[in-house]
C-alpha cells in the first residue's frame, strides 16, 4: 500500500479511500464525483460519504466510529479521524490510513504540504477515533481482488 496524497484542501477523504484501493486521487475524485461526492461535500464532518465511496471500491468497513484509545488497541487497517475539532458546534477532522505493514505500522496522511507522508511519529497524532476497515480492495482494472486485512 502507498500513500496518496490529497489535491484539494478538503480531499482527505478521497485520498484515504484512494490509498485504500491502490489507485490515483484522480481515479477516486472521478469516481466520487461520479456518485456525487466531492470534496467539499462534508467529507471531513461525515462519514456517510466516505463509507459510499469506500462501498463502490469493495472496501468493507466496519459499523460506526469506535473511540480511539490506544495505538495498539487499532485493528491492522483502519481509518482515523485525527486534528478532531468543533467549528458551530460542527464536528470536523482530517482522514489518516492506519496500516500494520508487514515492514512496520505506519500512518498514511494525505496532507499535501508534508514531505513524506508516511508517518510513524504516532506521539504527535491525536486520535479521536477511528473505522476499522475489515477487507481492503487492491484495485486494479484487470485484477479487482479483495484481500482481508
Amino acid at each position: 500500500m502507498k500513500p496518496v496524497t490529497q489535491e484539494e484542501i478538503s480531499g482527505c477523504g478521497i485520498a484515504s479511500v484512494a490509498t485504500l484501493a491502490g489507485i490515483s486521487y484522480q481515479e477516486a475524485k472521478t469516481v466520487a464525483n461520479s456518485l456525487g461526492i466531492f470534496a467539499e461535500s462534508s467529507l471531513w464532518s461525515d462519514t456517510r460519504h466516505v463509507r459510499v465511496l469506500l462501498g463502490y471500491f469493495g472496501i468493507l468497513a466496519g459499523e460506526g466510529e469506535l473511540p480511539f484509545s490506544s495505538w495498539e488497541k487499532l485493528p491492522d487497517l483502519a481509518l482515523l479521524s485525527i486534528k478532531w475539532h468543533l467549528e458551530g458546534g460542527r464536528p470536523f477532522w482530517h482522514w489518516v490510513v492506519f496500516w500494520r505493514s508487514p515492514n512496520g505500522t505506519v500512518v498514511f496522511d494525505p496532507k499535501k504540504s508534508l514531505k513524506i507522508n508516511s508517518r510513524t511519529d504516532f506521539w504527535r497524532i491525536k486520535p479521536k477515533w477511528f473505522i476499522p476497515i475489515e477487507a481492503a480492495r487492491y484495485y486494479s482494472p484487470t485484477n479487482p481482488t479483495i484481500k482481508p486485512a
